[in-house]
């Protein structure tokens, strides 16, 4: 019975080699991982400066999304420049050419609508026209901005029209701005 631990197996030196490599690295290795697993987790607290925790960016994500604003209806109305009522109504279409619309700048798009002249084009964008709404979908628009908004369009596009000037003040506006307004060149 004593003669059993006789007959155990030897050990190689190579076995013995990478048993103490494996014993040493893989201790290295263990705790490595814990130590990158801590470095994670302690980096993912604190962030005050991330957008979770930031105050500007709360208010801006829970902001509402309509504001009312109150006109004085006595007050004396401010016509709109062509290029405004094109940055606040017909952008949305006239940019990237949504719905068929002719394209702002495009002169391929609008060369053939110029040449049917501004009264028409005047015409097309208040009463509407294919999938376009009357007046670009905006009924607040008055005549005058209208023909403004489209001799801007059309202007960039190579056209040469004369948006209609302001009424004089205490004149009632023109029923058709169209006609006072002139083609130049």
């Amino acid at each position: 019975m004593s003669d059993d631990h006789a007959k155990m197996t030897k050990t190689t030196p190579q076995q013995f080699f990478v048993a103490l490599w494996a014993g040493m690295f893989a201790p290295i290795i263990a705790i490595a991982l814990i130590l990158g697993l801590i470095a994670k987790i302690e980096g993912s607290h604190g962030e005050k400066d991330s957008l979770a925790y930031n105050d500007k960016a709360t208010l801006a994500r829970i902001k509402p999304v309509g504001d009312l604003n109150i006109v004085d209806a006595s007050a004396p109305r401010v016509e709109k420049e062509g290029k405004q009522v094109f940055d606040e109504v017909c952008t949305a279409c006239h940019t990237p050419g949504a719905l068929g619309a002719p394209k702002f700048g495009n002169k391929a798009d609008w060369g053939p609508r110029i040449k049917q002249g501004y009264d028409t084009l005047i015409k097309h964008a208040e009463q509407g026209i294919r999938q376009m709404p009357p007046r670009g979908g905006n009924p607040d628009l008055s005549d005058i901005e209208i023909a403004r908004a489209v001799a801007y369009m059309a202007d960039a596009a190579g056209a040469k029209f004369t948006p209609p000037a302001a009424p004089a003040a205490g004149t009632a506006p023109a029923a058709k701005p169209a006609a006072a307004a002139k083609k130049a060149g």
